[in-house]
């Protein structure tokens, strides 16, 4: 009778942790298929004072259709607006199917580059029941990079050293890093110094400069120069740019002043004349002394 007994408290307990297990099963189950989950999130190029298309996925998790499914987005004090309305929806999502959602927004002119959150709001109805879950996602508000490039000179003459000096200028909101410059190839002129030069980073609205030491050769005068940097995203870019360099002839360059004559020699031919004139003075002056002599010994 002992045993039978066992046997049946065993069977109970056995029957119990059965049970246990199912009913867990069936609220990991119910968990797990009660949301409408965000699956993706896909979003074009945005920058300040423009817009791009935001995408957002729906994979429906229920063992059934759901249907009404709306999304909001919530911009009010973000920084964004939408361009042709804040909600999207659609009339059914099918069991284990998905559905997009997309949206055209724009961010405020004013706005910093960086990355954001924009709340939402997702309402949908299942087996007769509407539920409305809220929740953000991020995007990142990028920036445009646009940089201006200026050739400058130092005493550039033929035939004269001087300097060539590329300054970059950096037009856009965001800064660009490890910026280094390589003089690639020159016309008009020779490179005395280092080719290449390191920056660094070059702040918005602000600007750089890099110099080579040159001997000016001709008045047609080029260069071209890569310029490697890291932009907003932290990808590098490469820059081929080629510039003329304005070189002067030294008639040129005394006609508008950017040299002075050199009137060295003609100090020297006046020296020289002066010297000269002495000379035949003395000259003179000495052979009218013996002049004057050799009438006195006459008389």
């Amino acid at each position: 009778m002992a045993e039978t007994k066992n046997i049946e408290v065993s069977k109970i307990k056995a029957l119990k942790i059965f049970g246990a297990v199912v009913l867990l099963s069936l609220i990991i189950i119910n968990l797990a298929s009660a949301l409408v989950v965000l699956d993706s999130l896909s979003q074009e190029k945005l920058y300040p004072g423009k817009g791009a298309e935001i995408v957002l996925k729906l994979k429906n998790n229920f063992d059934d259709d759901v249907e009404d499914v709306s999304v909001v987005l919530n911009l009010e004090n973000t920084g964004f607006i939408t361009q042709g309305g804040a909600e999207s929806s659609e009339d059914k999502i099918r069991d284990d199917d998905s559905e997009t959602f997309g949206f055209d927004i724009k961010a405020s002119s004013s706005l910093s580059p960086g990355d954001y959150n924009i709340p939402y709001t997702i309402t949908y109805t299942f087996d007769d029941n509407k539920t409305t879950k809220t929740g953000s996602f991020g995007i990142t508000v990028s920036v445009e990079t646009e940089l201006g490039y200026v050739i400058e000179t130092e005493n550039n003459v033929v035939g004269q050293q001087g300097k060539v000096s590329l300054k970059i200028i950096n037009k856009g909101l965001g800064d660009i890093n490890f910026v280094s410059i390589k003089f690639a190839s020159v016309n008009g002129f020779e490179i005395l110094s280092s080719k290449e030069e390191y920056i660094g980073t070059v702040r918005s609205d602000d600007f750089e400069t890099a110099s080579v030491d040159v001997l000016f050769k001709s008045t047609f005068g080029q260069v071209t120069a890569d310029i490697v940097y890291k932009d907003f995203e932290n990808k590098e870019q490469t820059e081929t740019i080629t510039l003329p360099v304005k070189v002067y002839s030294r008639e040129k360059a005394l006609e508008i002043g950017l040299i002075k004559k050199n009137n060295t020699i003609w100090y020297i031919l006046l020296v020289v004349f002066v010297v000269l004139l002495w000379i035949i003075y003395r000259k003179i002056k000495k052979a009218r002394r013996k002049r004057r002599l050799d009438m006195g010994v006459e008389r």
